[in-house]
């Protein structure tokens, strides 16, 4: 006759406990500038990514203009939908990223001379350092401006991942490239934007990250 042990009882969960301020404040940072060196090599190659940075490259691409200023500029409009759905501090946080991308972007290109990289290999790196710091972004009640603030919306409200409603803006927007950008190129950014949101799609689902 053989008797078994009692069942352990389960282990209670863990509390999720807020981040502290300075930790918001490291994340906020850390986001922003792997995002903007994300942005400065697909910029290097004149590729492009989705999202409202990615309608900053075709505008810059067609017009020559600096993409820091009009990136800025186009999420200007997107703050009034972070206030009303997302809240105040949702909105100084994602004022205050789109802010430092716009600035980092343009001190990544002044202190780094790219002599060469293939088109495909700098939009799935792009793609890798803007997935990383949307994940950064996204755990510390922050976005990137424009249609991140969309997303992270929706799935909060309809509980959508996050990834895939990302994947679908950002098809429409690399497609429009065509317009502007050279077909090689538009293939590699397609690379950059699929890895971008594969990274999302698995790391920042609704229920999977409580603090």
């Amino acid at each position: 006759m053989t008797t078994t042990s009692p069942a352990r009882p389960a282990a209670p969960p863990v509390p999720a406990r807020p981040h502290r301020p300075s930790e918001d404040v490291v994340a906020l940072l850390v986001g922003a500038t792997a995002l903007s060196f994300g942005l400065m090599l697909l910029k290097d190659v004149g590729g492009v990514s989705g999202g409202l940075a990615g309608i900053a490259f075709l505008i810059t691409y067609s017009t020559g203009w600096s993409f820091s200023i009009v990136f800025f500029l186009i999420n200007l409009p997107f703050y009034v939908l972070a206030v009303v759905r997302m809240g105040w501090v949702f909105t100084l946080k994602t004022f205050t990223v789109v802010g430092l991308i716009s600035v980092l972007t343009e001190a990544h290109a002044a202190n780094i001379t790219i002599t060469f990289i293939t088109p495909f290999y700098a939009c799935a790196m792009g793609g890798m350092f803007m997935g990383l710091a949307f994940i950064v972004l996204f755990r510390h009640r922050a976005s990137a401006g424009g249609l991140g603030i969309f997303v992270l919306f929706v799935q909060e409200r309809f509980g959508l991942s996050a990834g895939l409603v990302q994947l679908c803006f950002d098809a429409v927007i690399v497609l429009a490239a065509l317009l502007v950008v050279d077909a090689q190129v538009v293939l590699a950014s397609v690379l950059g934007v699929v890895v971008l949101n594969v990274i999302l799609a698995m790391n920042h689902r609704p229920g999977r990250y409580l603090a």
